[in-house]
């Protein structure tokens, strides 16, 4: 049965909501910071008793907004730092060395964690999750590696792989 729009005294219905800052992500709500509204009942039973959300007062939306404020500032600043690393490491090419036969081919391969620790040695701090390969290196000559530190902040650097000095 459908519930009427007006109650018994005639009355227009009301849905009553009360406006709610959220403290932490609520799955099918919100993320946190944001401003939401709610039925009363969820509100006191739920949200505020776990701490997920507080009272949307004028001064709690400001100190939220000058908060996310800060972390986007954060944000660009740690961006422009990646840019810069990487316009570095773009400009750096690596030299690896590799036991290989007389065709060229490696005996065994060259890998992201390989790369790694070459940009590393040379003073790039380049973890190897951040190193982009198609597959592995497996003969000599010169490759160009993606290098992803960020989705605005990538680059390429330049690898050669040359056989290993005999002793």
């Amino acid at each position: 049965m459908a519930r009427s729009t007006h109650t018994a005294s005639g009355r227009p219905r009301v849905k009553r909501q009360v406006e709610l800052l959220l403290a932490d992500d609520v799955e099918s709500l919100g993320k946190r910071g944001e401003v939401v509204r709610v039925r009363p009942g969820y509100a006191r039973n739920y949200l505020l008793p776990n701490g997920f959300a507080t009272i949307a007062t004028e001064a709690n939306k400001r100190r939220v907004q000058k908060h996310q404020e800060n972390i986007e500032q954060l944000e660009r600043d740690r961006l422009k730092q990646l840019k810069t690393r990487a316009d570095a490491i773009g400009k750096y090419s690596v030299t690896l060395e590799a036991n290989a036969n007389e065709e060229g081919h490696l005996y065994g391969s060259i890998m992201g964690a390989d790369i790694s620790k070459a940009l590393k040695a040379a003073g790039y701090m380049v973890e190897t999750d951040e190193v982009r390969l198609d597959g592995p290196l497996k003969e000599l000559g010169m490759y160009t590696v993606k290098i992803h530190l960020h989705t605005e902040a990538q680059t390429e650097v330049k690898v050669w792989v040359v056989p290993a000095a005999k002793k």
